[in-house]
């Protein structure tokens, strides 16, 4: 198992200081969220904080993860970096898979396509998206951009698509392992027959245990159990035994934190590059 360190929406100077003393700590992976824009006024509450509250966001920087991603594989070696998630049926499916090969092959492949939907219909109002459709377009999409990162001719056509034959150059050696984050059963579905991953947030063990076994279920159906598959989850709080446990039930990439990613970040660079140096020396030189 390996360890993925998640920030966001801090002072934009954190980032490569971060992402350089994670590298160096031993950790696998860098995950960052995507948001383009906040809505003044959104539908329905927000889904990551247990009242629905969004007051933390106000005024809360949020760099395209593209471009900061980027950044990072210029000042590091051996850390990959992850989506989680990307929003990607607000967006069109050629020109995010040209980000998505040439992020890829900028950072020597290092990249983990982590996807799923947004919870606000404005997003999709704001980039003339449709709503509705969302889901069927996401498994188009996902199949789209495995197609085009092959660097053949790739053609696409149905009620939502029509892209002619077309090739992209430079793409990677592989498309990027195709991640699937989501709380729901086609979220689990989309992941075993179209990814080659699953992003679990926000859950207990034995919730996790419990969705995993769904997952599982759906890649027996597709006739991809055998398949390698990646694992990514978050939880609030762990022991080194609760890690261990995690492991041993399927969780392939455990992402820590030092701080509430739901609430007004508080704390200094220094700290930050601390906290990480610590779990690196104390727990990832020991696993």
């Amino acid at each position: 198992m390996e360890f993925q360190i998640a920030e966001s929406m801090c002072d934009i100077s954190h980032y490569l200081p971060i992402a350089q003393a994670a590298d160096e700590a031993g950790f696998g992976v860098f995950g960052l969220g995507d948001s383009i824009f906040y809505p003044e006024v959104a539908e329905g509450t927000y889904p990551y904080t247990a009242d629905g509250d969004r007051s933390f966001l106000e005024g809360a920087p949020f760099l395209d993860p593209f471009q900061l991603f980027a950044a990072m594989s210029v000042v590091t070696t051996n850390i990959k970096f992850s989506f989680g998630v990307l929003k990607l049926p607000i967006r069109d499916p050629v020109l995010t898979a040209k980000q998505v090969s040439s992020l890829s092959v900028l950072s020597n492949e290092r990249l983990i396509l982590g996807v799923g939907l947004s919870p606000w219909i404005e997003d999709f109002q704001a980039c003339s998206q449709d709503w509705k459709s969302r889901g069927k377009r996401m498994d188009e999409m996902i199949q789209i951009i495995q197609g085009l990162m092959t660097g053949e001719y790739f053609d696409w056509k149905s009620e939502y698509y029509d892209i002619p034959k077309i090739k992209m150059c430079p793409v990677p050696a592989a498309c990027p392992p195709v991640v699937v984050g989501g709380h729901s059963k086609p979220a689990y579905r989309r992941a075993a027959r179209y990814g080659n991953g699953v992003n679990f947030v926000s859950l207990t063990e034995d919730e996790l245990v419990d969705r995993l076994t769904i997952v599982n279920s759906f890649r027996k159906e597709y006739g991809r159990e055998n398949e390698n598959f990646i694992v990514q989850a978050g939880m609030p709080a762990f022991t080194v035994d609760a890690m261990k446990r995690l492991e041993e039930r399927g969780v392939t990439c455990l992402t820590v934190g030092y701080r509430n990613p739901y609430q007004p970040d508080t704390m200094q660079l220094q700290e930050k590059v601390d906290w990480v140096k610590r779990f690196g020396d104390e727990v990832i030189a020991k696993w």
